[in-house]
């Protein structure tokens, strides 16, 4: 019998305890997704979310119906007001669910569930994937996490599992050196095991899936993490005890929170995530139920129901469409609930954290594969025997995507129509009878209507959370207090709308990409604060200010009002290289920390965290403290 790669290297792994995992059919199955107990209340949030989000669009779209007036309807008005409803309906998707977050952190009426007592949550593998990642940074998380469930006394418990990847031998060895370091530092109280894969067949789910045919039987759980991921041992054992006392469960997701960076791109991602994630987290929550999503880390899973419902089948046809599943997280909540297990997140657990990419150009890179992998999805969503809910998860996913593309179409399409509408020779008097001649209407105080209410959909989630923030006292002080937290808002709302036209750019070209047959590969993630040299940026970002100038040049010509309304598009792509190389420089990022802007809590020392502070605040106590 052949060798694996740990025993030619006598690393040692524990006796093997294998679960089948059998390939799920996407094209047949014999059941209906059974009931895993949502309440009456899971009902009455759906009614809300997408009752609002049907009357948002609807509305939106008469109010745009009435800004172009057509006379005699045309194609291209028809194709216009389309573009319109589908980029505002998704908006307004997300404005709804906000909403009822903020409703549900307002009453308190999202609360953790049933927990089993401590002695009886089983035995939870701890999952570290990973692929060519700094050794150092992903034992030192696996050394924290692992001595505060030494501290709390539930090591027991536990086991860590490193479910090695990697391709480069000299990471390789790093990554044994680390793991002998931290099985010195936690044996013999948490047992830690080291697998180094000779075929990284399927990327990471082949890498989860080759540990659950192998150990899984060993384990009633497992939580899945990340190579960026942190836990606190309260949330690692929330989710244990919670898996137990729910034997209907299948995933519980953790609401992951961002920290660590100090790019002024990545404290803005942070900050946004710290401050409107929760509201958005907490609505999904309440509208999915039971019926809920995976976001691939961070969270706990039923050992044997993986095994038994989250196989995945190789997609027919070329990539990328086809081949192993990409983002496999959602296939795989959408086939465990297909199996009668409930998913469901638990958005106010605190302690769960990962890191964010340091720039937009590393945001893009990552985000190319989860472009191919959401697209993917299209072949997926009418596979058999899925809950309707988690088609919309699917859907939702494909329309992060393609929402970027549709906003460019409709930009394109508004070109056109002011095009025509400038140069074209009007009818005044159509077929049929009248008085008098008909005239081409544009209404522009029915246009600045609509941009409000535009404006209000697209930024109320904002307000809602700052709200929120601003009456937590925690929350406030830990954020530089009132007026670090509206400055904050400010900022990122400034920056995110010269960002916004950049990505759908970005995404636009993604989508083509995937649609022309072109692969993602498998890249590792930039996860250094490193900025990049101006001249990169400039180089990178050449294209999106051409198409900023062909914006600002074409919509002259056509008219003033049409200029007017594209400049903020057309100059924050011109302006793309400067903006992404000043927001991924660390010292600025420094600079903003100082300056009261883009805090969270987390940073601040007082706060109960498994970890120590960062090295650049150890010294900054006294800040903290007088922010308020």
């Amino acid at each position: 019998m052949a060798l694996s790669l740990d025993q030619k290297l006598n690393i040692t792994t524990p006796p093997e305890a294998p679960l089948a995992m059998p390939v799920q059919d996407l094209k047949s199955w014999g059941g209906r997704p059974g009931d895993v107990g949502n309440g009456r209340d899971v009902l009455v949030a759906r009614a809300f979310v997408f009752g609002a989000s049907a009357a948002l669009t609807a509305f939106g779209t008469w109010k745009m119906y009435e800004v172009i007036s057509p006379v005699n309807v045309t194609w291209l008005q028809i194709l216009f007001a389309s573009f319109f409803a589908l980029t505002f309906a998704w908006i307004a998707f997300s404005c709804a669910s906000a909403m009822l977050g903020f409703f549900m952190l307002l009453t308190g009426r999202s609360k953790l569930p049933a927990l089993a007592d401590t002695q009886d949550m089983g035995r939870t593998a701890l999952l570290m994937p990973v692929y060519n990642e700094d050794p150092e940074r992903v034992f030192a998380a696996l050394s924290r996490m692992g001595a505060a469930l030494k501290r709390e006394g539930v090591a027991r418990h536990f086991d860590i599992f490193v479910l090695s990847d990697t391709r480069n031998d000299s990471i390789a060895d790093a990554e044994r050196e680390a793991f002998a370091k931290l099985e010195r530092q936690l044996n013999p109280a948490i047992r830690v095991y080291y697998r180094r894969r000779d075929n990284n067949h399927h990327r990471k789910a082949g890498n989860i899936a080759d540990f659950v045919t192998r150990w899984g039987g060993a384990y009633d759980h497992m939580i899945v993490l990340d190579a960026d991921s942190d836990m606190s041992a309260a949330a690692m054992i929330t989710l244990a005890r919670a898996m137990a006392a729910d034997p209907r469960s299948g995933i519980i997701q953790s609401l992951p929170l961002l920290h660590n960076r100090w790019t002024p791109f990545a404290r803005m991602t942070q900050f946004a995530g710290r401050v409107y994630g929760p509201l958005v987290a907490t609505g999904l929550a309440a509208w999915h139920g039971r019926d809920g999503n995976y976001w691939g880390h961070n969270a706990i899973i039923r050992t044997r129901a993986f095994a038994e419902a989250a196989g995945l089948p190789e997609l027919t046809g070329r990539k990328p469409f086809g081949g192993h599943v990409l983002s496999h997280d959602f296939v795989e909540a959408a086939l465990i609930r297909r199996a009668g297990y409930a998913v469901f997140m638990l958005p106010t657990l605190t302690g769960s954290y990962e890191e964010t990419p340091p720039s937009l150009i590393d945001l893009a890179t990552r985000d190319r594969r989860w472009a191919q992998g959401n697209l993917q999805h299209i072949k997926i969503v009418g596979a058999k025997g899925l809950h309707w809910v988690s088609r919309v998860h699917l859907v939702q996913g494909i329309m992060s995507y393609l929402a970027s593309p549709l906003w460019l179409m409709l930009l394109v399409a508004g070109l056109v129509l002011a095009t025509v509408a400038r140069y074209a020779q009007p009818n005044y008097f159509p077929d049929s009878f009248s008085l008098f001649p008909v005239w081409p209407v544009f209404d522009p105080e029915l246009a600045l209507r609509l941009f409000g209410i535009t404006f209000a959909v697209l930024y109320l989630p904002k307000l809602l959370a700052l709200t929120l923030a601003l009456a937590d006292p925690t929350m406030r002080k830990g954020c530089g207090g009132a007026m670090g937290l509206i400055k904050s808002v400010l900022a990122e709302t400034f920056v995110s709308m010269l960002l916004s036209p950049l990505m759908m750019l970005i995404q636009s070209r993604f989508v083509a990409d995937v649609l022309i047959g072109r692969d993602s590969g498998w890249n590792a993630q930039n996860r250094d604060d490193q900025a990049l040299p101006f001249r990169v940026c400039a180089r990178i970002h050449a294209a999106h200010v051409a198409a900023g100038i062909g914006f600002a040049v074409l919509s002259f010509h056509i008219a003033w009002a049409a200029f007017l309304w594209l400049l903020p598009i057309a100059a924050a792509l011109m302006l793309s290289p400067l903006v992404s190389w000043v927001t991924g420089l660390p010292e600025f990022g420094r600079t903003l920390w100082h300056l009261n802007v883009f805090r969270i809590p987390e940073e601040a020392a007082h706060m109960p965290i498994d970890r120590p502070a960062p090295e650049d605040l150890t010294t900054a106590e006294p800040l903290l403290e007088a922010a308020e």
